[in-house]
C-alpha cells in the first residue's frame, strides 16, 4: 500500500497518526457504525487505519493453518495466549490481508513505526512469533483495513462523521472489545446521549 510505503520513509507524521477515530451516531456508512479506528498513517495523499472493535468469525489458530504456518495438530497445541488471540475486522478494504498493531518491543525490518511505542507489521513473521510465544508484549491483529483518499477523511470529520482523540495503548490493546466504543468516549468525557448529530461551529 503506497501510504504505508511512504510512511516508512517519511520522517514527519500526519496530524491524525496515532489517533482514534470514533464514529458519530449519525455515521452514514453502516460498516462503520459504532466503530473505533486507530489511524496508522495519514498524509496529504490520504489515510489508513484499522477498526479495533469489530471481530472476525475466524479464529487465530484457523488462520495459522490456512496460511500454512502450522498444521491442525500443531494449532491444537498452541499456548492459550495464542489460541485466544482475537482476529478483528480492520475494515472493508483488502479483507484477505492481515495487519498486526503491536508494542514497540518487537520489530522486524518490515515493521512501520506509528508512534514512539506502537508499530505495524504486515508480514507472517510476526504471526509465527506470536504463535511461538516470542511475539510483542501487546498486539492486535486485523484482516482488512480502512482507507481514505486525499482529503476524504478530513471532509468526513468536518461533516461530523468522526470524533478524534489521541490514542492510548491501554485502550488500544485491552481485550474488552465489546465495550471499547463507550469506554473510549468516556475516557474523553463524552456521554453518548449528549452527542449531537449536527456539526457545530463555535
Amino acid at each position: 500500500m503506497d501510504l504505508l510505503r511512504h510512511k516508512k520513509t517519511a520522517a514527519s507524521r500526519g496530524f491524525l497518526d496515532d489517533q482514534f477515530l470514533i464514529a458519530m451516531p449519525g455515521m452514514k456508512d453502516d460498516r462503520f457504525t459504532r466503530s473505533v479506528i486507530y489511524v496508522c498513517a495519514h498524509s496529504d495523499e490520504g489515510a489508513m487505519g484499522l477498526i479495533i472493535n469489530q471481530t472476525q468469525q475466524m479464529l487465530f489458530p484457523d488462520l495459522l493453518v490456512q496460511l500454512g504456518i502450522m498444521n491442525e495438530q500443531e494449532a491444537i497445541r498452541l499456548p492459550a495466549q495464542a489460541r485466544d488471540f482475537v482476529v478483528r475486522n480492520g475494515g472493508p478494504v483488502d479483507r484477505s490481508r492481515g495487519f498486526v498493531l503491536h508494542s514497540g518491543d518487537y520489530r522486524v525490518e518490515s515493521s512501520l513505526t506509528v508512534s514512539d511505542d506502537i508499530c505495524l507489521t504486515a508480514t507472517v513473521d510476526i504471526l509465527r512469533a506470536i504463535s511461538a510465544g516470542r511475539g510483542p508484549r501487546h498486539a492486535l491483529m486485523a484482516l482488512g483495513y480502512s482507507g481514505w483518499g486525499a482529503g476524504q477523511l478530513e471532509t468526513e470529520i468536518a461533516e461530523n462523521g468522526w470524533l478524534t482523540c489521541p490514542a492510548s495503548a491501554e485502550l488500544l490493546f485491552d481485550t474488552d472489545i465489546e465495550r471499547k466504543y463507550d469506554r473510549i468516549l468516556a475516557s474523553i468525557g463524552i456521554d453518548l446521549a449528549h452527542l449531537s448529530l449536527a456539526a457545530g461551529h463555535a
